[in-house]
């Protein structure tokens, strides 16, 4: 009977062994290797099968010298093909360049600069590209037009002729330079940051799925970006009739008059200034109660009211903290530093209370402004759906690191975006399917390495063992759920 043990060293490694008894006793034992690790453990033990197996060697000869074994390299194959398979999966392979879909599983598995890429494309076993093939590659991304090609990709993966439904938002991109340009342009920042900057509205499915990504000016308001990106997706994609979601800071009424006017149907986030109207009129006779809806008619198009009790008591917390703090700074005991309720004249600061009975009277109240004849209902559930686009956000700027942006020429800076955009589709789209991050994905797979192994100066190649929960997320991969 042949079979495998680990063994316990001294030095607190593991020791690999195949043992061969007969009759109760050991009359062969052959040494693999002291496994100093859970990776180097999995390695060995997959040598000792494949030597049982006959697969490499034959397990024992007449030669007593102990079997030799060297660990040439060990690479993240099954992540790189992996990863490949969903860029192919995803059309985007209609681009003939290997270096640009190389960038682009790159920045997935760790986002970092170009050059830096080449050091996580030898960790995946990739092909190997010099310096000047990626900048040539960032020349052809923009003036080729890739992102023209992956977005109909995209569009396409997801029948986008279908589709009646689009969410919009923006972000900026900051830069790591202080001197401004005409693109690169310090502008209201949600960070406040105050370095140069670019602003960036994506465009995505019900389900978060990129559609379409634009840049614009670091200055330029938020609110004239919208257009501009929803008629070139219209046009490009030659679609009739889409309704755009969007947060209260596209709200603007020259914006809504400017998308009735072009066709389009919208629902966008209501900034509330005041108690509207409406909200007043109802509380004369009764208490707002959770999810009640309040509902104001306009010439084109009508607001929707809703109030949370959730939602209120969230308001309410945040409301008592900020004046909390503003106390604390009439009281002189913290600076003044952008305080909500703290109102300074000449030599005195005070809390306004009428700034507070306003909030409070507010609180747990959301608007909802709409030309579409659909349930009050409908146009909630709708608008709720923006979080997928934050999302989405959030993946770019954290999980794919699309900031801070180091390149000079708008070229260059564009192609950047257009491999952050592939990028994030290909983690969206995994993401969708397995249920699992992006970030949980990598985290799992990559430690799953192949490794080349001289064995007698013989090279084996030894694949990873996988184990049952990372086969389940293949099944799913595969089914494309």
């Amino acid at each position: 009977m042949t079979y495998i043990r680990k063994v316990k060293t001294a030095s607190g490694a593991t020791a690999v062994q195949i043992v061969t008894k007969q009759q109760g006793k050991i009359i062969r034992l052959k040494h693999i290797g002291s496994a100093h690790s859970k990776t180097e453990l999995e390695l060995l033990l997959s040598v000792a099968h494949k030597l049982i197996q006959g697969e490499q060697l034959t397990l024992f000869t007449d030669d007593p010298s102990p079997t030799q074994m060297t660990v040439k390299r060990t690479f993240s194959a099954l992540l790189w093909n992996l990863l490949k398979k969903q860029y192919h999966r995803l059309g985007f392979s209609s681009i003939d360049d290997e270096v640009f879909k190389s960038l682009c599983i790159a920045r997935i598995v760790e986002p970092t600069s170009k050059i830096d890429s080449l050091r996580i494309l030898e960790d995946l076993g990739a092909e190997k590209w010099n310096r000047g093939k990626l900048y040539r590659t960032l020349d052809r991304a923009s003036g080729q037009d890739y992102r023209k090609v992956i977005t109909q990709a995209c569009f396409d993966h997801i029948h986008g002729e279908t589709l009646s439904l689009v969410l919009y938002d923006v972000t900026s991109l900051y830069f790591e330079v202080q001197k401004e340009d005409a693109y690169r342009k310090p502008g209201l920042s949600k960070e406040r940051r105050l370095e140069p900057q670019i602003i960036i509205g994506l465009l995505v499915d019900k389900n978060g799925f990129p559609l379409g990504l634009q840049s614009f000016e670091g200055n330029k308001a938020e609110t004239k970006t919208i257009l501009p990106v929803i008629e070139a997706f219209q046009a490009e994609h030659n679609l009739k009739k889409v309704t755009v979601v969007a947060d209260a800071a596209m709200l603007s009424t020259s914006n809504l008059d400017e998308l009735t006017k072009a066709g389009y149907t919208y629902i966008v986030g209501s900034r509330l200034s005041k108690v509207p109207y409406e909200i007043a009129e109802f509380r004369k006779s009764k208490d707002l109660q959770d999810q009640q809806i309040v509902v104001s008619e306009q010439k084109n198009y009508r607001i929707v009211y809703q109030y949370r009790e959730k939602r209120a008591v969230l308001d309410m917390r945040n409301i008592e903290k900020q004046i909390a703090k503003a106390e604390k700074a009439v009281a002189g005991q913290i600076k003044i530093n952008r305080t909500k309720f703290l109102t300074i004249e000449a030599d005195k600061k005070y809390l306004n209370l009428e700034l507070i009975e306003k909030a409070r009277a507010l609180a747990g109240i959301k608007g909802y402004v709409t030309n579409l004849d659909i349930p009050n209902e409908e146009v909630i559930a709708c608008y709720h759906q923006l979080f997928q686009v934050e999302t989405s956000f959030r993946m770019m700027k954290s999980d794919l690191k699309a900031r801070p942006i180091y390149h000079q020429n708008r070229n260059a800076i564009e192609a950047h975006l257009t491999i952050v955009f592939a990028a994030l589709a290909i983690s969206k789209n995994i993401e969708l399917q397995t249920g699992v991050s992006i970030k949980q994905f990598i985290k799992t797979i990559r430690p799953l390495r192949s490794a080349e192994v001289k064995i007698n100066n013989e090279l084996a190649l030894i694949e990873p063992e996988i184990p049952k929960h990372v086969q389940n997320i293949f099944k799913n991969l595969s089914s494309g759920h």
